[in-house]
């Protein structure tokens, strides 16, 4: 069978360069095999084989005891709030957190508010942490803390496991569930060479992304006691995220955590590359040292905003994201080579020579 996603090498010289984001990803050739072959059944009723597997095999690789397969992260995440706190309680997270800058308008639904605490490269101050936890009478009652590793805004960081383990310490003394935004728990593991359960311990909940540095077209599965998914669970089919026979999806969701997550360490040393070469390529451009697969790029001293030289890169061939006024992000993945990161330096060499 020939997929249509598959491009020999001559035409992949003339695509760009995709550094947008990691979900551009592709399924694998063994992905497509598994979603043919894939048991299925209806999981809206008497559940899908399939999905059941990914949903133990999630669970089991990130420590906890059930798994809920979900369309998406963002709805992993709005699940365990829902599942976790009540309307009018609030949500403890660091100010630049997913969950915080780009997914709070899950209070639509929830009722809960957000409290964003400061931190450092995604690390929430812990001081202000316990001043959220203490409250008073005259105050919200926190019934949520989240984390995020890698984290997302801060150019990939990996939270250390003493950060989490003081957070989740802190919390459970209050009585209060620790959530983790692991969209990319598995870059986060690589980063710091454990299993994803050992970060993920330090958490009552954790969500994990398939779709990203893991390849698989799209999903996502929230992980946490039999309770909480249970309750998850239900709060899913109220929102529409009963899926049917979705085992032709979660097959490729297994796949991802069964083979492609030894395979990110590629990608984090190809981040790497691509910073090293562009903070020694021109005084007014710099990019973060990354521990991850996520490089950002401050172009504040260059005289160009982000949107200019997003379109100028397109033009050499050079897909990356404007992230703010004066940052780019570039992202690297599976479809990601050593030499694309050298067309990809070339292209901002390109570009930065029309700063003269």
């Amino acid at each position: 069978m020939v997929h249509q996603h598959e491009t020999n090498s001559a035409d992949a010289e003339l695509l760009p360069i995709d550094l947008r984001s990691d979900t551009v990803t592709k399924p694998t050739e063994a992905m497509y095999a598994r979603m043919a072959s894939a048991p299925i059944g209806d999981d809206g009723l008497d559940g899908d084989p399939t999905v059941r597997e990914l949903e133990a095999v999630a669970a089991a690789a990130m420590g906890k005891d059930a798994g809920l397969f979900v369309p998406s992260c963002t709805m992993a995440n709005l699940l365990a709030a829902l599942a976790q706190s009540q309307r009018s309680e609030q949500i403890v997270l660091e100010s630049t957190a997913h969950m915080y800058t780009s997914e709070r308008g899950a209070a639509t639904f929830t009722g809960q508010f957000y409290l964003a605490v400061a931190g450092t490269a995604g690390a929430m101050d812990l001081n202000l942490l316990q001043d959220a936890l203490q409250g008073d009478g005259l105050k919200l009652r926190t019934a949520l803390v989240a984390m995020e590793t890698s984290h997302n805004n801060a150019s990939g960081a990996v939270l250390s496991l003493e950060h989490m383990q003081a957070v989740h310490a802190m919390a459970s003394a209050r009585g209060v569930p620790v959530h983790l935004d692991g969209a990319r728990l598995f870059n986060a593991a690589i980063a710091l060479e454990v299993a994803p359960a050992q970060i993920a311990k330090h958490c009552d909940t954790v969500s994990l992304c398939l779709s990203k540095g893991l390849s698989a077209p799209a999903g996502a599965v929230l992980a946490g006691p039999h309770a909480v998914i249970d309750r998850s669970r239900r709060f899913r089919r109220m929102l529409g995220g009963t899926q049917r026979q979705i085992g032709i999806l979660a097959a490729a969701g297994l796949e991802a955590i069964q083979v492609m997550g030894a395979r990110l360490a590629e990608d984090h040393r190809r981040a790497r590359t691509l910073s090293d070469a562009l903070n020694e390529m021109h005084p007014k451009v710099s990019a973060t040292i990354p521990q991850t697969n996520i490089v950002q790029v401050d172009l504040s001293l260059s005289g160009r905003d982000s949107a200019a030289w997003s379109g100028a890169l397109e033009s050499a061939g050079l897909r990356t994201r404007p992230w703010g006024r004066h940052r780019l992000r570039c992202v690297t993945h599976r479809h990601i080579d050593d030499a694309d990161i050298e067309r990809a330096v070339m292209a901002f060499r390109s570009v930065a020579a029309g700063l003269a």
